[in-house]
């Protein structure tokens, strides 16, 4: 152990809900004393946040936690694929602890157990807003845990629970403290955001003297009093989601959903154990759209679902022409160890998955280039994420961090933007993904 105070290395992988586990983990680190090291020599023991959730996040995983073994040989072992312990054990057998998603206290004694704290409160001082992964302009905020749904093709529920809601003035306070430390895009994460509080039958808790229910709407209009952007994330296409379309038109949220659709056939979605209402879901965009013209809707979808046929793939296409989604993800499907999905009949062929998934991703880059040419020649409100060269790397409303595309501006440099400012963009170009333009001068 070294003579100072004790080091801990960090490797987080998955989504970002387990992203903003991490940063917890990072921020009781600090707090007890522990210094946070970039490299497996500079650290007395290593932390490998796993994820679980498809066969390839497994193999990462694992790879994670034996490249830790291999250069430093103290890993402690949380997250998703804690869960699955067994999977880890046979795999490395000389990891110090395995702890499940959530389960802080145990990686925080795993911790004490193999590196005890040294902590002087005079000089370990951690920043009212924790310590964060995220660039100092955005940050991930977490309303609740687990997912009330059984999806088949879906394990997360046996990983993180049943649905776990955060009070409202909870989330309210620590928005308002992400703030006040800089945070200019608030990104709301959950399993299910749409279901946010229907475990806690919608309880009234008060934040800056008002009265908000822990409901979607209300919570994203205690949202709207920081003068941020807010981006919702995860969100089922329940009825309700109709009542903040009016919050986006006025622009007191982000017009913009991630909403995952997964299928458009009405039998796979029933195998998929997902809602079925096609025709519905294409009436409510519409309905949407006219509302908030300049909302944006991204999903992702599973191609090669156990029994789906070549019509049904088509009913897919189908409704990818009709709902012109603006981002897109697809997944050909793999089974995931513990799925109900997996004792469906009828497996797609791999190869016929990896077709379907190369035309449907063809299909859909031909509507998302139409929609960002449709952009060129407007003017954008952009968040700055860096400075290249001469190029301001933006995003604008329309994208997500790491996810969606982004905004080059060609004279970024030369309008001296700084990372976390906003900034109106003329837009010159556009490919399948991006946008290029340039600042206006104010």
């Amino acid at each position: 152990m070294s003579f100072a105070n004790p080091k801990v290395g960090f490797v987080s992988l998955g989504c970002p809900k387990a992203l903003v586990d991490s940063e917890r983990i990072l921020t009781q680190l600090r707090v007890e004393g522990y210094d946070i090291v970039q490299t497996y020599d500079d650290a007395d023991v290593v932390v490998v946040n796993t994820c679980g959730f498809i066969d390839s996040a497994v193999t990462e995983s694992l790879d994670a936690i034996g490249e830790a073994l291999a250069e430093n040989g103290k890993v402690i072992v949380t997250g998703c694929l804690g869960k699955r312990a067994d999977v880890i054990r046979d795999a490395h057998p000389d990891v110090l602890s395995i702890s499940g998603p959530q389960d802080y206290g145990s990686v925080m004694g795993a911790v004490h157990a193999a590196l005890p704290p040294k902590h002087d409160p005079f000089i370990n001082l951690v920043p009212d807003t924790g310590i964060k992964l995220t660039p100092k302009h955005y940050a991930y905020l977490k309303i609740s845990e687990g997912c009330n749904h059984r999806c088949s093709f879906c394990i997360i529920p046996s990983m993180r629970g049943d649905l776990v809601s955060r009070p409202v003035d909870e989330v309210l306070r620590e928005a308002e403290k992400l703030v006040r430390g800089g945070v200019q895009e608030l990104l709301v994460i959950s399993q299910d955001t749409s279901a946010y509080g229907v475990d806690l039958k919608y309880a009234e808790r008060t934040w800056r003297d008002r009265s908000y229910q822990t409901r979607m709407k209300a919570l994203c209009e205690g949202l709207s009093e920081l003068g941020v952007w807010t981006r919702l994330h995860y969100v089922y296409p329940y009825p309700h989601v109709d009542d903040i379309i009016p919050l986006m038109a006025d622009g007191k949220l982000l017009p913009y959903l991630d909403i995952p659709f997964q299928h458009a056939s009405p039998r796979v979605l029933k195998l998929m154990k997902r809602p079925g209402a096609v025709d519905k879901t294409l009436e409510r965009i519409q309905r949407w759209r006219s509302i908030c013209p300049e909302l944006t809707i991204r999903s992702t979808f599973i191609v090669g679902f156990p029994g789906e046929t070549e019509a049904e793939f088509e009913e897919l296409l189908d409704f990818l022409d009709e709902a012109q989604l603006d981002r897109v993800g697809a997944f050909a499907y793999s089974p995931v160890e513990g799925a109900r999905a997996n004792d469906l009949p009828d497996p797609v062929d791999e190869a016929v998955k990896q077709e379907r998934l190369a035309r449907f991703m063809e299909r859909q880059a031909e509507i998302s280039t139409a929609r960002l040419e449709a952009k060129v020649g407007s003017v954008q409100q952009c968040l700055v994420d860096a400075i290249d060269g001469e190029l301001a790397i933006a995003r604008s409303m329309a994208d997500a961090p790491e996810i969606d595309g982004l905004v080059q501006i060609q004279n970024g440099f030369e309008a001296g933007l700084k990372p976390g400012e906003f900034v109106q963009v003329e837009i010159m170009g556009s490919d399948e993904h991006d946008l290029y333009g340039e600042a206006l001068f104010t």
